[in-house]
């Protein structure tokens, strides 16, 4: 059977079985040198007569910061302020350390676009290295995720006159890679829509899974995972309340249910989590109307998937969702439905947890938008230094370099380099 690749987690079993010991990690200033590169591909707006303190400078002691536990624009200067000294062995800094009205005003000013493909290569460049390195292959699917969150604190509610929403952006995560793809702040929740279609019209999505909720399921955003060689799964609720029917009508009998169950069309999974028993039961079946076959391109399969909870007091509840896919295999389609919910865990949950990133209450849509795409890289190293740090979580991780930050940060950045694992598993040979 088909399955979906899960990086980190072979990541992390592939360094412990290998038992690779963690070395004193890159120079400082080649480390330093690796991000002022990615920074300076990004187009400064500004005039530069009238600039004193240069783009990639203040990209850096942003990146930094946010890598040493900042979280709000002040953050960001108390932290370059407290690392000045530091900082000046590889930084002019002719005008000292920008203020944090600088730091929100530059931010605002920076194409997302750019800094979102410059870190986005640099972060996927340096997975394809690390899988070189280590011979991990990409065996069967890739998942990505689209859902939106709403960046709570960056509106405002002056009066029961007026009221400012707040912020909400689009993400396109690689569930298997664990790592951002795309973000956009958007005003409007239905604006959604729209932007992911576009996103998702750039892509290669040969050997994807594509999953998302109710709200994408449009027939022109599944047209376009098809056209991009995509497969899909996708939420069914009462937008689409013909499709969601004719979905519920063929699973509103038990005996179908046993049916399906029987003939194979069938997959279950008990696991506990949080004091509770959760058991979920898939059952797959082929649509028959014409109509519909045709209406949605790669139109397969309905999945109903049944969520019985039990607590530890014996109290239980049932929750049952309806999904349309392009794909047959219903173990395959249990694991991208449960799949789709990393977007929220290890996304959504660590940029709120993790890395504090409610704290910051900018209204400006750019600014937020590329304060946003600095904590996704920052994440995504964290991600890949903690199985080598032995850090028990992102959380702690970060605050271990705020607290020893140029001890730190040359092996946080060398737990990724391809000569530093080649010269380590040359070591335990």
């Amino acid at each position: 059977m088909a399955k979906i690749n899960s990086f980190i987690a072979t990541y992390t079993d592939t360094l412990q079985e290998l038992d690779i010991p963690v070395g004193e990690g890159l120079p400082p200033k080649t480390v330093i040198r690796r991000f002022l590169r990615i920074f300076q591909k990004i187009e400064d707006s500004r005039i530069q007569a009238m600039t004193d303190y240069p783009l990639e400078e203040i990209l850096l002691i942003a990146f930094l910061s946010v890598l040493g536990n900042a979280s709000t624009w002040a953050d960001m200067e108390r932290f370059g302020k407290a690392k000045q000294r530091w900082l000046r062995k590889f930084l002019l800094l002719k005008n000292g350390i920008p203020s944090h009205d600088t730091f929100r005003r530059v931010f605002s000013l920076i194409d997302t676009k750019q800094l979102q493909k410059a870190t986005v290569t640099f972060l996927m460049d340096n997975l394809y290295a690390i899988k070189k390195a280590l011979g991990i292959k990409d065996d069967g699917y890739r998942q990505i995720c689209v859902d939106g969150k709403e960046q709570k604190g960056t509106g405002r509610n002056y009066n029961s006159d007026s009221k400012i929403r707040n912020l909400q952006t689009l993400h396109i995560y690689d569930a298997s890679n664990e790592l951002c793809l795309y973000s956009e702040a958007i005003s409007e929740k239905t604006n959604e829509i729209p932007v992911a279609q576009k996103a998702l019209e750039s892509m290669d999505l040969k050997e994807c899974i594509v999953t998302f909720d109710a709200l994408h399921t449009q027939k022109d955003t599944i047209a376009i995972i098809r056209e991009r060689k995509g497969e899909y799964v996708g939420g069914l609720k009462g937008n689409q309340s013909g499709l969601l029917e004719e979905a519920v009508s063929y699973f509103n009998e038990k005996e179908l249910l046993d049916y399906y169950k029987e003939k194979g069309d069938f997959y279950e999974t008990m696991e506990k989590a949080h004091g509770k028993l959760e058991r979920r039961t898939y059952y797959l079946v082929k649509p028959t109307k014409r109509k519909i076959i045709k209406e949605w391109s790669g139109l397969k399969t309905f999945i109903c998937c049944i969520k019985a909870i039990k607590d530890k007091y014996g109290n239980a509840k049932e929750e049952i969702r309806y999904y349309l896919s392009s794909m047959d295999d219903v173990e395959l389609c249990a694991q991208a439905i449960r799949g789709h919910w990393s977007v929220e865990n290890k996304l959504h949950w660590h940029l709120d947890y993790s890395l504090n990133k409610d704290d910051n209450t900018t209204m400006d849509k750019t600014a937020f938008n590329n304060y946003s795409l600095i904590n996704k890289i920052v994440l995504s190293l964290c991600k890949l230094a903690k199985p080598v740090t032995g850090s028990p979580s992102i959380r702690t991780l970060r605050k271990e370099f705020g607290w020893g930050f140029e001890e730190s940060l040359s092996l946080l950045l060398s737990s990724f380099d391809e000569e530093q694992i080649l010269n380590a598993l040359e070591a335990v040979k």
